[in-house]
């Protein structure tokens, strides 16, 4: 496998993006980085497009919620547009993928619900097409809690999904959803294109569990890539089609910029992405 591109989610630094987007694309630049993930890009296409332009950067991939009235964020909730909306503001920013990033944690609990999610990508595929696109999906540790037959609602999810559906997984939330994140890469084959390098202190139970109560991006104990739970070598080095490294933090520790170029370094200087 050729060795997956490095790319930063803008969540990360959302704040500072907001407040300046050329300036903050400029300082990823100057990092190394030659890639983004688009977030909240629908309702300011152009303004993003015009900054990553001038800053010499591309967003292949993006994030924005396809499967749900109101995409949930640790820190709130943003109301969400039609399909096409998304795909045309995706065609616009230069997306290749648009990737939603969260499903409420309430509809992987049943059979019926996970199937219906399923439904609901597979639905979509085609019209991506149509705008020269594909479709996704980023897993937290919701998927994790209910099992059937075996197999963990993530995974039932997997088989139940269109093989044009590319995955993105947060190796971090695939811990605190008690996995075994490299044989969950390996498993998932060439159907990953993305991975959310991402570490940290995983939390003691899951968050999105029935029952764990009010949960916040700063209750997290986030780290530099390397330096934490997440067994990130062997899960980087088990992937067979993995075209994105891309760096998160939910909540970063220090200077973001600084953060972000901690983990850039672990990813180029280990040889895990170019």
């Amino acid at each position: 496998m050729a060795l997956p591109e490095t790319s930063v989610q803008l969540y990360t630094l959302a704040a500072e993006f907001s407040a300046d987007m050329e300036g903050s694309l400029d300082k990823l630049a100057a990092i190394g980085l030659r890639n983004v993930e688009a977030f909240d890009f629908v309702r300011r296409p152009d303004e993003i497009r015009a900054a990553l332009d001038a800053s010499g950067l591309a967003s292949p991939t993006g994030h924005a919620p396809l499967l749900s009235d109101e995409l949930w964020t640790p820190d709130g909730s943003i109301p969400t547009p039609a399909p096409e909306v998304v795909f045309e503001a995706a065609a616009k920013v230069g997306l290749k993928t648009v990737i939603d990033p969260f499903v409420a944690p309430d509809r992987w609990f049943t059979l019926e619900g996970v199937t219906d999610i399923a439904d609901r990508l597979n639905a979509l595929v085609d019209t991506a097409a149509t705008f020269g696109l594909e479709v996704g999906y980023h897993n937290h540790a919701q998927e994790f809690v209910a099992d059937f037959d075996g197999q963990t609602a993530y995974e039932r999810f997997v088989e139940l999904t269109d093989e044009r559906v590319v995955l993105e997984l947060d190796l971090y939330w695939a811990l605190t959803g008690g996995q075994d994140v490299a044989a969950l890469v390996s498993r998932l084959g060439d159907r990953l294109v993305a991975a959310h390098v991402k570490d940290g202190i995983a939390p003691a139970s899951n968050p999105f569990a029935p029952g764990a109560g009010d949960f916040g991006s700063d209750s997290l104990d986030q780290r530099h890539a390397g330096t934490g739970d997440v067994p990130l070598a062997d899960a980087l080095r088990a992937a067979s089609a993995l075209k994105y490294a891309v760096i998160e933090y939910d909540k970063a520790p220090g200077d973001v910029f600084a953060d972000i170029a901690a983990s850039y370094a672990f990813l180029i200087e280990g040889g895990f992405a170019r």
